[in-house]
């Protein structure tokens, strides 16, 4: 099936935002001090902190932000504001410190699941469909090419590929039971496998915060630069599943292969 110019032309831009650099570079370039040195001031538990922490932001985002999120008539997504709302999360952690952070993440996390949401909804997608309910989570398993990620088979398919099954169990769940009490053990494994990549960037975060010259307005850049790199991966993500609705799955993977 040949691809319009037009869907062409926005695959190509979903694919500069999916394999674009990951926060790291974008915290590094934005500060102008490697976020490498932010290691050195973390506490000793910090990793302990990041996972714990990730894994309940993705809960409480999931349950309260995306799963009882009904469709609305605004075809646009208010990405500013929820910039706005992000920045002052960070600005109040960074006030706070490092200990903050369990406090802080889920509620900035919450902030950016609904804005992932927004940007689902302006790329014609349903919020009342499980499955893309289920993709907007997905997005914070998505970060941009690590080192070792030259393929595109490394990138962003290959996560799409990994999380395949626990994403239908999930969806297919939601839809036929929908939520009563607590998360399903579907959604629980999912939330779990998404964490483990989420807890990638909320270490860089946590990084870049440690930095004593960085402070609370730190917090609010870095969460400004935090939230604006999900977005990106979100209108990515969410113009190519938009293409493979029209298109199918292999023949958008194939485009995207190429170009």
């Amino acid at each position: 099936m040949d691809i319009s110019i037009k869907d062409l032309d926005d695959l190509k831009y979903a694919k500069s935002l999916l394999e674009n650099p990951g926060l790291a570079a974008k915290i590094t370039n934005s500060l102008g001090t490697p976020i490498e040195k932010g290691f050195d001031f973390l506490p000793k538990s910090w990793h302990k902190i990041v996972s714990s922490s990730s894994q309940k932001a993705l809960e409480v985002a999931a349950n309260s932000a995306i799963l009882t999120m009904k469709k609305s008539a605004k075809p646009d997504a208010a990405n500013t504001l929820h910039k706005i709302m992000v920045a002052g999360s960070g600005a109040a952690g960074g006030f706070l410190g490092l200990l903050a952070l369990p406090v802080e993440l889920p509620v900035s996390t919450a902030i950016m699941m609904r804005s992932i949401a927004d940007i689902a909804r302006s790329e014609s997608q349903s919020i009342s469909d499980p499955q893309i309910k289920i993709a907007c989570i997905e997005v914070f398993a998505l970060g941009g090419p690590g080192k070792d990620d030259d393929a595109v088979e490394t990138g962003y398919f290959a996560i799409r590929s990994g999380l395949a099954k626990s994403v239908t169990d999930a969806a297919q769940h939601i839809a036929g039971k929908g939520l009563s009490g607590k998360s399903s053990p579907a959604l629980i494994k999912l939330i779990s496998q998404i964490s483990s990549r989420f807890g990638i960037q909320v270490s860089e975060k946590m990084a870049a915060q440690a930095i004593p010259v960085i402070g609370a307005v730190g917090g609010a850049v870095i969460n400004t630069l935090f939230i604006d790199h999900f977005q990106a991966m979100a209108r990515g993500h969410f113009i190519v599943l938009r293409l493979e609705k029209k298109y199918g799955f292999d023949v958008i993977k194939q485009a995207y292969a190429v170009l």
